[in-house]
């Protein structure tokens, strides 16, 4: 975990909260050079937009909101942001408590969560999902096989949620986090570095490195799998499309296989917003793809590192209580 001050942030954002989509980019904007030639898109990007990434059901059919329905989900967010853990801030939760969605209410009654004092101020523009296609800004339906999947890893987790660190996510172990990171408000900073022949995305999530080479090589051999996947970038004008193949069984991104093909798209669309478009392809997971569009800022606030084995106290917490649980089931 890691700390910044963010009292000009803070300012910007109550700004920010209130600009229509149209602010965050320029149809005339053509991106500075770098020395040999390159759209430059380097420098420190931050990703701390509330939009949520599945369109609300009182949304549906409605992919912007006008600006008083903004003020009004705005003002909504204010009135309980400082007073709720951490946890209910993240992700789609703070949109879908403001919209007093039942299911989304009580983020962890039992253990609690981190509090909220040190998370950044996440705000909001006009856009009610992240996902741009489908046109619903839904996830599209999982394929029967994966249902079957999924609902097979459920039932063997609630007979073995923690019968060692092995069942636990990459990201408890703190072996792996995804990349690239989609969550907002949540060590969600990067840094872009350009060379002639290379891209390097340094992630401020899990202290993680991306080294993508623009040079034309092929992928890796596909028996070759990381978990990071392998990925290979190019430049269409002036975006640079990167595509990853070949992921780890273990990656799971989003829910994916292995036989995830996943094709990102970074294009400066102003002299502080990078526009970054994700898409998921996996025909053994989901029905048919799916887009989402980031709109990352620029800032001056430092990456952090994220020291997580260094300070992963919640693993052996983990595996203690499941022991003790075991223990007391044991004795009944």
């Amino acid at each position: 975990m890691s700390g910044r001050s963010f009292t000009a942030w803070a300012a910007m954002a109550a700004v920010l909260s209130l600009a229509p989509v149209a602010a965050f980019g320029q149809d005339d904007y053509t991106a500075p050079r770098t020395p040999f030639g390159q759209p430059d898109l380097s420098g420190i990007w931050m990703n701390n937009s509330a939009t949520p990434m599945e369109r609300p059901e009182q949304l549906a059919g409605q992919a912007t909101l006008s600006d008083e329905e903004l003020a009004e989900l705005t003002q909504r967010i204010a009135e309980f942001r400082d007073n709720e853990q951490a946890g209910d801030l993240l992700g789609d939760r703070l949109i879908q408590q403001a919209l007093g969605n039942p299911e989304f209410q009580d983020f962890d009654v039992i253990t609690g969560n981190y509090n909220a004092f040190w998370l950044v101020e996440r705000h909001l523009d006009n856009r009610t999902s992240l996902i741009i296609d489908p046109p619903d800004g839904r996830i599209p339906a999982l394929t029967e096989e994966a249902t079957a999947r999924a609902a097979e890893r459920r039932a063997y987790l609630a007979e073995h949620p923690s019968d060692g660190p092995e069942d636990r996510t990459l990201g408890d172990r703190c072996l792996h986090f995804d990349a690239p990171r989609m969550g907002a408000g949540y060590n969600s900073y990067f840094q872009l570095v350009q060379t002639p022949t290379h891209v390097a995305i340094f992630q401020e999530m899990g202290h993680f490195t991306r080294v993508i080479p623009l040079d034309g090589r092929s992928h890796i051999d596909d028996d070759i799998r990381q978990w990071a996947g392998d990925a290979r970038g190019r430049w269409e004008g002036d975006t640079l499309v990167v595509e990853t193949l070949n992921y780890s069984p273990q990656t799971r991104f989003s829910g994916a296989t292995e036989n995830l093909r996943l094709v990102e798209r970074y294009t400066r669309i102003s002299p502080d917003v990078l526009r970054h478009e994700i898409t998921l392809n996996d025909a053994d997971t989901w029905t048919r793809p799916w887009t989402v569009e980031l709109l990352h800022e620029s800032t001056m606030d430092p990456i952090f590192e994220y020291a997580c084995h260094e300070g992963n106290y919640s693993m052996p917490g983990i595996l203690g209580g499941a022991r003790l649980e075991e223990q007391e089931a044991g004795e009944q």
